[in-house]
C-alpha cells in the first residue's frame, strides 16, 4: 500500500481551513457564473405552468391552494467551473535535492494532494493531469473526502520522466479540454523553450490560471564556485562554467526576473501566483499555496 502523502493531522487542519472558506475557488460548490438556464438550484427565478412528467416536488402548493392551478418553481442554475491540476512530472522536477530534502516532484505531488483534498471536502470534482512533453494518464477526484485514498494511490504511482515542453502541453491541453476552467499548474517552469507564450495561450483560451512555481534552493542560489561541470537532468547535455560570487549573484537576479515574469503573466491574466522553495517546511508551503489560491480568490469574488 502506498505511503500516505498527507498525514491525518494535516488532513484535519486542511478540513478546518476549508470550512472557514465559504468560497475557496471559483467554481467550488456551484460557481460564480450564473446561467440563464432554469432548473434546480438555490436562487428562485420564476414560475411556469406544470406539465405532465414534471417533478411534483417543485410544485408551488401554496399557489395551487389559492388559484387551483399547478405552477412549477424555477431556480437559478449555477454551473460548476471545471477545476484541473496540471502536475509537472518531467525529469527536471527530480533534479538532485539537498541530502534529506524532498525533490521538487515529491513537494509538487503533496501540494496537489492538499489542493485536491480541499476540493473533495467541498464536494467538487478535480481533474489531476500529470505532464511532461505530453499529457499523461489522468485521474478525476470526486465523491467527497472519503474518496481521497484513490487520489493518494494515483499520485504515488506517477513516475517522473521525459523533458518539459509547455508549448506541446498547452496545445494538447486545449485540444483535450475545450471547456475553459480553473487551471492550477504546479511546476518549476524550467523549459528550454519559451514558457510565457504557452501560458498566455492557456489564459487567452479562457482558463483562470493559478501558477505555483517550485524551486530547490540550488535552482535560485547555486552553492558552487570555481570551475564546474553541469549536466541537464532532462537532455543529458553538459555545460562547463567558471563561477564566482558575481556570476552567482547575476544568476540569482536572472532567476528572480524569470519568476517575476511568470507572476506578472498570472496577475495580468486575472489569475494568481505562488512561488515556493522546497527548503520551506512542507506544511507551511501547503498553507501558503492554499491561502494564495483560495483565500485571495474568496476576497476577490
Amino acid at each position: 500500500m502506498p505511503t500516505p502523502l498527507l498525514d491525518r493531522q494535516l488532513l484535519e487542519r486542511l478540513e478546518r481551513l476549508t470550512i472557514r472558506w465559504h468560497k475557496s475557488f471559483r467554481g467550488l460548490v456551484g460557481g460564480h457564473n450564473r446561467s440563464r438556464y432554469a432548473g434546480p438550484g438555490q436562487e428562485f427565478l420564476d414560475h411556469r405552468h406544470f406539465h405532465q412528467g414534471d417533478d411534483l416536488r417543485a410544485v408551488n402548493w401554496r399557489a395551487y391552494l389559492r388559484l387551483e392551478k399547478l405552477f412549477l418553481k424555477m431556480f437559478q442554475v449555477e454551473p460548476r467551473t471545471p477545476i484541473r491540476i496540471l502536475l509537472d512530472a518531467s525529469l527536471s522536477m527530480t533534479a538532485a535535492p539537498l541530502a534529506g530534502a524532498p525533490s521538487k516532484f515529491d513537494f509538487a505531488r503533496r501540494l496537489a494532494a492538499a489542493l485536491t483534498y480541499v476540493g473533495l471536502v467541498r464536494h467538487d470534482s478535480i481533474l489531476l493531469q500529470p505532464f511532461h512533453q505530453r499529457l499523461d494518464d489522468t485521474f478525476l477526484a470526486s465523491g467527497g473526502r472519503h474518496r481521497f485514498g484513490p487520489v493518494n494511490d494515483f499520485l504515488c504511482a506517477v513516475e517522473p520522466g521525459g523533458k518539459t515542453s509547455f508549448f506541446d502541453v498547452a496545445r494538447l491541453f486545449i485540444s483535450a479540454y475545450q471547456k475553459p476552467g480553473l487551471l492550477i499548474i504546479i511546476s518549476d517552469f524550467l523549459d528550454d523553450a519559451d514558457v510565457l507564450k504557452p501560458l498566455q495561450y492557456l489564459a487567452d483560451f479562457g482558463n483562470e490560471l493559478i501558477l505555483v512555481q517550485l524551486w530547490a534552493p540550488s535552482d535560485r542560489e547555486p552553492a558552487l564556485s570555481g570551475d564546474v561541470a553541469l549536466t541537464d537532468s532532462e537532455s543529458g547535455a553538459n555545460l562547463e562554467l567558471s563561477l564566482d560570487a558575481n556570476a552567482c549573484r547575476a544568476y540569482t537576479e536572472a532567476f528572480d526576473h524569470y519568476a517575476g515574469a511568470i507572476e506578472n503573466l498570472a496577475l495580468r491574466s486575472g489569475g494568481r501566483y505562488a512561488g515556493l522553495s522546497t527548503s520551506v517546511p512542507l506544511e507551511e508551503a501547503i498553507f501558503q499555496a492554499l491561502n494564495q489560491t483560495g483565500a485571495e480568490l474568496a476576497r476577490g469574488a
